[in-house]
């Protein structure tokens, strides 16, 4: 019988209470996107695990959950929603005309350790920009996910700025084989690691190189190629822009940040919170993605985790809006069409009211109003 009232592993129940905070996020979130021109798209929450897999995914396959359709293809819960969203402007908005500017707020699935801030179901909300490559479309999507940050009620966070094209430039003429080394080694923040490889002492320095934007005037020294050169104008430029934006304050740079260098090919970003040991919120550029799908097309964007934001609220003391409703409506016997008509009239005026499914004494209804966290009860005698 336990099993019965348990949920699967990796899962969680929102409350009345943490459903309405939630709900309440995901509104404020998603009319920053609109303001910003975004639109909402919806796709499937299953698809062919092929489209799931292309050249930049194969790596996440043992952590899909799979399934077999009716005509035994293999069908996999979407993980992410930046690869539907490339399928889906491929294959259904290739006539439209760009850049392409789309939005999303849903679940997403993930087999991994249930750890803090990493769950197998997990909701995120997030853009993409499709059909540009240059500093001015990077900065509006930094820009859009910090003030997503804040519109989201935190004050205290950091979005730490990266460009892989950087690291790219300085380990180009290695052997393939050791430039995967040092990318593993960088992905995972392992500097002894690093240390013990044969390679010249600037590629040892990357994973130091964070701070403000005299990190950039650092890195100029190291930058011993026009791809690295190149990397840090385009941070210079971004830079410039948030400056503009009013976002500069929440930006530190780091150029060991690199998450998926198989996947990105420009800036890229994390977002955290003091107190909280993950990441908030997420992204960069990636231009080669659509090529997969039959349409080479630059495009950048982010995502970031509702519940990952709920838990930084709670840290930071964030109050969490009210939810009170406005009226309990109860009644006595025979007052049953008095009590409809008036709870419709008040609805229509914007309010929220909770009616009485029973006739009540109105001591009980005093009693149900408090326990209902209603504002104020209507009593009709």
């Amino acid at each position: 019988m336990t099993g019965l009232l348990e949920t699967p592993y990796g899962t969680r129940d929102f409350l009345p209470a943490e459903a309405a905070a939630k709900r309440i996020i995901e509104q404020k979130i998603f009319e920053l996107f609109a303001s910003f021109g975004y639109e909402e798209v919806i796709t499937p929450t299953m698809e062919f695990l092929e489209t799931l897999t292309t050249s930049g995914g194969r790596v996440i396959e043992p952590h899909l959950f799979k399934m077999f359709d009716g005509n035994n293809r293999t069908l996999a819960l979407r993980h992410e929603m930046t690869t539907p969203i490339a399928r889906l402007a491929v294959s259904r908005l290739n006539d439209s005309p760009l850049p392409l500017k789309l939005s999303y707020n849903t679940n997403v699935f993930r087999f991994r350790t249930n750890q803090p801030g990493r769950q197998c179901e997990f909701y995120q909300a997030g853009v993409e920009l499709i059909g540009i490559s240059n500093a001015f479309a990077d900065a509006e999507i930094i820009a859009l996910a910090a003030q997503a940050l804040s519109v989201a009620g935190l004050k205290d966070f950091k979005i730490c700025l990266g460009q892989v094209e950087f690291a790219g430039g300085l380990m180009e003429n290695l052997p393939l084989d050791v430039q995967t080394e040092i990318k593993s080694a960088i992905e995972r923040h392992d500097i002894v690691a690093l240390k013990n490889l044969p390679v010249d002492d600037t590629l040892k320095k990357i994973p130091t190189l964070q701070g403000g934007k005299e990190i950039l005037i650092e890195a100029e020294a190291l930058a011993v190629n026009e791809r690295s050169r190149r990397a840090l104008d385009n941070l210079t430029e971004i830079y410039r822009l948030l400056e503009i934006y009013g976002v500069a304050d929440k930006i530190t740079f780091d150029l060991g940040l690199i998450r998926d260098f198989e996947y990105y090919t420009g800036m890229v970003f994390e977002a955290y919170s003091h107190g909280v040991g993950y990441s908030l919120a997420g992204g960069g550029r990636y231009d080669n993605m659509l090529k997969d799908f039959g349409a080479a097309c630059p495009a950048t964007g982010f995502a970031l985790g509702i519940e990952r934001v709920l838990d930084a609220r709670k840290f930071q003391g964030v109050v969490e809006d009210s939810r009170a409703k406005d009226f309990y409506l109860s009644f006595e016997a025979g007052r049953e069409v008095v009590a409809i008509k008036k709870a419709a009239e008040l609805r229509a005026a914007g309010k929220v009211v909770e009616v009485s499914l029973t006739p009540q004494k109105k001591s009980d209804a005093e009693k149900s109003c408090a326990e209902k966290n209603c504002l104020e009860l209507i009593y009709l005698a």
